[in-house]
């Protein structure tokens, strides 16, 4: 059971789950538009994935609550490099466009942990995006529906039109529910100076915003062109099932509430899809 638990930790603090959550979502964008599933593309989202969260989250560039984590360090270090030098692999596989989108996403990222300027230029000596007040849910929801949504479209050379908006939109809109469990959970550990949902409005208005962004997600599935029924159905389940996890998130909840279950709902998303399909 012990040795269970530290094989479910390492996959969680490494940023596997994440990173499949991640592609999971690329690949139900693929079957919406009913484009190929690019292997390449799939391979380097999963991988610049966990490159990025590892990158923000252990290598001194953002203070979490991960101070228990120091004795992994090194492992999570050595396996993020090697990551790394697959996302660099699958990198060189596509096309010169998406290039220049996925530069636009990673200089975002390189920017969400890393100062914008020079400490001298700050009063606040830890000045980046991810330290702006209020910014940190939108910054993130903003690079998911870009890599989950724009990315593997652009890689096909996909033909830009509305619905492919509205993806975007709803993509954006649902990572920012998804998130609210972590916000929560999160008021335990984040500076007030965040200037998180929660903290400014607090838990239970919190959850409010959540369920009418929700509505508002599936809402927007009936302004498209052309509505899947299979596409539309998945959506509807996964969007409640969201909103039951964020109706019983709190600030106290359990260790794998957010980090496990949370983040497994894309990864269901995907499998309810395909059962569908």
């Amino acid at each position: 059971m012990r040795a269970f638990k530290s094989i479910l930790d390492f996959y969680i603090n490494s940023s596997i789950h994440v990173a499949l959550a991640i592609v999971a979502m690329s690949c139900v964008t693929c079957l919406e538009f009913a484009i190929v599933l690019d292997v390449s593309m799939l391979s380097f989202i999963g991988f610049a994935s966990i490159t990025g969260y590892n990158f923000v989250k252990y290598f001194g560039l953002a203070k979490f609550h991960h101070r228990s984590l120091s004795n992994k360090l090194k492992t999570i270090q050595i396996f993020s490099l090697f990551c790394f030098l697959a996302m660099c692999y699958f990198l060189m596989q596509l096309s010169a466009t998406s290039l220049v989108v996925i530069s636009v996403f990673a200089v975002i990222t390189f920017l969400y942990a890393i100062p914008l300027l020079p400490n001298r230029f700050f009063i606040d000596k830890k000045k980046k995006l991810r330290s702006v007040g209020g910014l940190k849910v939108y910054i993130i929801a903003l690079v998911w529906s870009g890599v989950t949504v724009v990315l593997p479209l652009i890689n096909d050379a996909y033909h830009m039109h509305s619905d492919v908006v509205i993806s975007a939109i709803q993509r954006f809109i649902f990572v920012i529910v998804l998130m609210l469990p972590f916000e929560i959970r999160d008021l335990n550990y984040d500076s007030l100076k965040l200037a998180t949902i929660p903290q400014r409005i607090g838990v239970k208005r919190t959850k409010i915003i959540g369920f009418i962004l929700s509505v508002l997600v599936v809402a927007l599935e009936f302004f498209k062109n052309d509505i899947n029924l299979n596409h539309l159905l998945s959506l509807a389940v996964i969007i409640f099932t969201t909103l039951v996890f964020l109706k019983f998130s709190t600030r106290l909840q359990g260790k794998y509430y957010s980090s496990f279950w949370v983040e497994s709902i894309p990864i269901w998303w995907l499998v309810l899809l395909l059962m569908l399909s």
